[in-house]
């Protein structure tokens, strides 16, 4: 359990760091550009943002030797998720002055609800990837 948690903990940090990064390269260079659509900005950081947090996620539960079980994918990947909504929530009122009402709020929008269907998607990564490693056969030598 002890694992799962920091698992869970060491995935949110790193895949909130890249988000955070390539959020902010999005903002500038696509969001902001004249004419620009946010939804569009997003769906070109989306596949990145997945595939690495499928990535990372497999590092993480390589080097905390998460088990494959179930149970301790489940928390790994709830704790990631629910400290990456609260951190979300946080950058939000800290840097830019929203209530968290109308941080909330923000997820009826297009671009903000397909990145709350991501963010669900990075959260169940640790079980999928649990089960495929249970799939595969066992080779002896």
């Amino acid at each position: 359990m002890t694992r799962a948690i920091a698992a869970g903990a060491a995935y949110f940090l790193l895949v909130f760091a890249l988000g955070f990064a390539l959020g902010t390269l999005r903002t500038m260079f696509v969001a902001d550009a004249p004419g620009a659509d946010r939804l569009v900005g997003v769906l070109i950081e989306l596949p990145m943002m997945l595939i690495a947090s499928w990535l990372l996620c497999a590092a993480v539960v390589r080097r905390l030797q998460v088990p494959a079980h179930a149970g301790s994918r489940l928390l790994m990947g709830g704790i990631a998720f629910a400290l990456l909504l609260l951190a979300e929530m946080l950058v939000g009122v800290l840097l830019f002055d929203r209530t968290p009402a109308a941080h909330f709020a923000l997820y009826r929008d297009a671009s903000y609800a397909l990145g709350l269907v991501a963010q669900i998607a990075f959260a169940a990564f640790p079980v999928i990837q649990g089960q495929r490693l249970g799939r595969r056969p066992i080779v002896t030598k």
